[in-house]
């Protein structure tokens, strides 16, 4: 589904609300892009189309309070579990030095 965008480094689920209905996303963090994965009604683990790209250098963050990030006009909520997915997501790109080094690289 997302072609030859580089590998996939950061997978969260995301939903979000506007007067049309709520939607269940999948946000995908690869090498070259980051990916708003549609997915199923009632399978959120299951994505049917790529409903949005951005460029890899495109913040999540901040991180509002919700927890909730704005990706172009669209407003995503998300458990607080993954804050530290968006987090180092951010960090990867934008300050690498403060990532800790990877425990299992041979992975």
């Amino acid at each position: 589904m997302l072609g030859d965008q580089g590998e996939i480094h950061y997978v969260f689920p995301a939903l979000t609300s506007s007067p049309l209905g709520t939607g269940h996303f999948l946000i995908v963090v690869t090498d070259a892009s980051i990916a708003v994965l549609a997915t199923r009604t009632l399978r959120s683990d299951r994505p049917v189309s790529v409903f949005v790209e951005f460029p890899r250098h495109t913040r999540l963050g901040p991180i509002l309070p919700g927890p909730i990030i704005q990706l172009g006009s669209m407003a995503f909520e998300f458990d607080e579990e993954y804050a530290a997915v968006v987090s180092a997501a951010d960090a990867e790109i934008f300050a690498p030095e403060t990532l800790p080094p990877d425990p299992l690289p041979d992975l």
